[in-house]
């Protein structure tokens, strides 16, 4: 049991250490940079080493209390920053996955639903052009040749680029989360949102693994997000971090498609393959692959009850 705590702690300080404490440090650091070059000489290095100097040589700085304090005066700085950034990466991802924008405050959710409306308008027009491009290809193996699939492709991909199935979020990345449980609805009759945390149970060791992964890349993702917000702060004294900003944000705007993609993909995937496992599971009588029926009968079986109605009041 020590050795388990040891390792343990270990593993915990590591984080904190990776995910706190040095990105919060490397902020502080550019965020005493700009304090110290401002716009006036935004890229002047030697100004920059005078009073990095300055602030060594300062009398506080050369005991060993004054260098004591220091040290723990930038680990809680790192740290909070850290806290923070991770807070405002929470934000962000709730508001790109926008899986609750419907609840949002009125005025938020009027101008959301509009662009709801406008991605839904564009991707009925995309939708309509590959499908026609579909219909052509099959007509032409119909009579016995085969069609260039260039054209075809390329409708998909403009399909694909507003998103992967009809939008009803305000975001790309919500939508193909989105996707994931429309399509096992529509092809299995599997609700995601009720099935999902009782298959969560019996999934193997490896595909939890690579979900856990999966879903740890998205909250990066939308932390580096954050850590962009965070630099945009500093533009007020210091321009250049205008660029570090610009590049964080792109980074981070990648890296949240790719990951968002990554975990509905997965999702998708252990819906599909383990969902007859978890029907055994539950003593259900089914062999082979997947069936609406049995999609329907999960559904069923695993959504909860309607509460009861309200008992009668004392008082009437």
């Amino acid at each position: 049991m020590g050795g388990l705590l040891s390792e343990l702690g270990k593993k915990l300080a590591e984080r904190w250490l990776s995910l706190l404490v040095l990105p919060g440090a490397l902020y502080l650091a550019i965020a005493a940079a700009a304090h110290a070059l401002g716009h006036a000489n935004p890229l002047d290095v030697s100004r920059l080493t005078d009073q990095v100097t300055a602030w060594a040589t300062a009398p506080a700085t050369r005991t060993l209390g004054g260098q004591v304090v220091l040290l723990l005066a930038m680990l809680a700085g790192s740290a909070t920053v850290g806290l923070a950034a991770q807070a405002l990466g929470t934000l962000a991802e709730r508001l790109c996955l926008a899986a609750d924008w419907t609840t949002w405050p009125s005025l938020l959710r009027s101008r959301i639903g509009r662009r709801v409306t406008a991605r839904q308008g564009r991707w009925d027009i995309a939708a309509r052009h590959w499908h026609r491009h579909r219909e052509d290809a099959a007509r032409t193996r119909a009579r016995g040749r085969r069609a260039d699939p260039t054209p075809r492709l390329a409708a998909h991909h403009v399909l694909v680029r507003i998103a992967v199935e009809r939008p009803a979020r305000p975001t790309w990345s919500g939508d193909r989360i989105h996707a994931a449980a429309v399509r096992l609805d529509r092809d299995q009759h599997l609700d995601l949102a009720t099935v999902w945390p009782h298959l969560w149970l019996i999934l193997p060791d490896a595909a939890r693994a690579e979900i856990t992964t999966a879903r740890q890349a998205l909250t990066r993702a939308t932390t580096l997000f954050a850590w962009a917000l965070l630099y945009l702060s500093l533009v007020v004294w210091w321009w250049p971090a205008a660029l570090i900003t610009t590049a964080l944000a792109l980074t981070g705007w990648v890296r949240i498609r790719s990951a968002a993609d990554s975990y509905a993909l997965l999702l998708e995937a252990a819906m599909r393959v383990h969902a007859t496992a978890l029907a055994r599971h539950l003593g259900l009588d089914h062999t082979g692959p997947l069936t609406r029926e049995v999609g329907d009968e999960l559904t069923r079986l695993l959504a909860p009850s309607p509460p009861p109605p309200s008992p009668p009041s004392c008082w009437q």
